[in-house]
């Protein structure tokens, strides 16, 4: 058996096992091992295919890995919708009685039907609240 198809066996072995991890580190070395392969091919000898392993490998790794680095930071989720209402604060228009089934709050302009998080906590006209969950079309407020 020839000695490009040990190299590109390798090469395949480390890309299957870079697929499976996922870290980007075995990627390099499949390179450098695929390059060795064809530099095997065309007739280096032992010690020059694994000179150009260990040189394909270490450029690939030192050229590609910041690059996928910057790539696997994912920015923050955006939260949009109601979603995107939770902690904002919020003025009472209507008082807030769980009991008595009334509530109303200002969320950034926009009126809500509101419930007290505390399910026996009144909330009175003109206070200052924070929304702290939003379920349906109510918000659920805090002091």
């Amino acid at each position: 058996m020839g000695q490009w198809i040990v190299w590109v066996v390798a090469a395949g072995l480390l890309g299957w096992g870079e697929l499976h991890t996922g870290a980007f580190y075995l990627a390099p070395f499949a390179a450098g091992a695929l390059l060795a392969g064809v530099v095997s091919l065309v007739g280096a000898g032992t010690g020059g295919a694994a000179l150009v392993f260990a040189a394909g490998s270490l450029l690939a790794l030192g050229a590609l890995r910041p690059v996928a680095r910057r790539h696997r930071h994912m920015p923050p989720a955006i939260r949009t919708g109601a979603a995107a209402l939770v902690g904002k604060r919020a003025v009472v228009l209507e008082r807030i009685a769980n009991q008595e089934g009334v509530g109303c709050v200002k969320i950034d302009g926009e009126i809500w039907t509101a419930r007290s998080y505390d399910e026996d906590e009144v909330i009175d006209t003109g206070e200052r609240v924070e929304v702290v969950e939003i379920r349906g079309a109510t918000a659920l407020v805090v002091r």
